[in-house]
């Protein structure tokens, strides 16, 4: 069954860019977005996953701290800021 989704002009000639950029419908182009864009509990699923994988094979002694640390690092690299860690110390000062 079909259904029609209402977006501005603007989101539609978009996605009609986007689909025939890569030689698909707009349909295939919103199918394909859903199916391998994931949930956040499927986001939250894959990094307990991860978690438990590195735990177990890589840093059984790997605590919450280092984790947020890893959230903090991650965090600076996506706001395009050099993270704290990586800075050296006389750039600290500075």
């Amino acid at each position: 069954m079909d259904t029609t989704i209402k977006v501005a002009a603007e989101v539609r000639d978009r996605l009609a860019v986007l689909a025939q950029e890569r030689g698909v419908s707009m349909r295939d182009l919103l199918a394909e977005f859903a199916r391998t864009t994931p949930t956040r509990e499927e986001l939250r699923e894959r990094a307990a996953r991860a978690e438990a994988y590195i735990r177990a094979r890589l840093a059984p002694d790997l605590s919450d701290d280092d984790l947020a640390r890893g959230e903090s690092v991650w965090s600076a690299i996506e706001a395009g800021a050099t993270p704290e860690s990586l800075v050296e110390p006389r750039q600290q000062a500075a």
